[in-house]
Parts: structure tokens; sequence; C-alpha cells
């Protein structure tokens, strides 16, 4: 599983299988494409297309493989961004890591 925390609201995106609501979220790229999931699974997919093989396209990579080698890396990179859905809210893409999720998706209750 993988999650992080939204650029904008500075929330969990947590999972289907968490008891927490996901949220409605967009992935944008440098290129301003922008990729919708309200129904996040925790897998890296946002509206059908995976994070680390996105990632890895930005640096001229090809591979799911090669853009999670590449953010755990610790060289530089361009990284996609992940944006809460929020009224009035226009994403812009900037060079900058989302912070990953602690709880990679689930809450402290979803444990017990």
């Amino acid at each position: 599983m993988f999650s992080w925390i939204t650029q904008n609201t500075n929330r969990s995106i947590y999972n289907v299988m968490s008891s927490v609501p996901t949220l409605h979220v967009v992935m944008v790229d440098n290129n301003n494409n922008h990729y919708f999931e309200k129904y996040y699974e925790g897998y890296g997919d946002f509206g059908g297309k995976d994070f680390y093989e996105l990632l890895a396209e930005m640096n001229g990579l090809t591979t799911r493989f090669e853009g999670i080698e590449l953010a755990y890396s610790g060289k530089p990179y361009l990284t996609p961004n992940l944006y809460e859905v929020v009224d009035g809210f226009v994403p812009k893409w900037k060079n900058e890591i989302p912070r990953d999720c602690p709880n990679q998706g689930y809450t402290f209750e979803d444990a017990f």
C-alpha cells in the first residue's frame, strides 16, 4: 500500500479499506495533465494512472519499478503532485514531492 498527504489541504489520502471516507484527489504532472480519483484503493493508482509509472515517465524512464527506485534514490527528480479536489482550487504542478502518509492510508482505529 502507498499513501500520501495532499499538498493543498495536508490531509491523508485514505484508501477504500480504511474506516475513513476517501478523498476526491487529483494527481497533476509537469505537463498539467490531471488524473482524478474518488475511491483510492491504496496501490498508487489515480484516475487510471500509476503514481510511480508517471514519476518514471516524467524523468525519462519507462517502468513503475524505475519510478519507485528513483523516488527512494536520494537523487533529484520531477514528481507528480497530489491535491484534494476542493471547490475554487485550481491545481498547478510544482516540483514538490508529496509527503508519505505515516499510516499508509489507514487510521489508528483501523488497526484494532
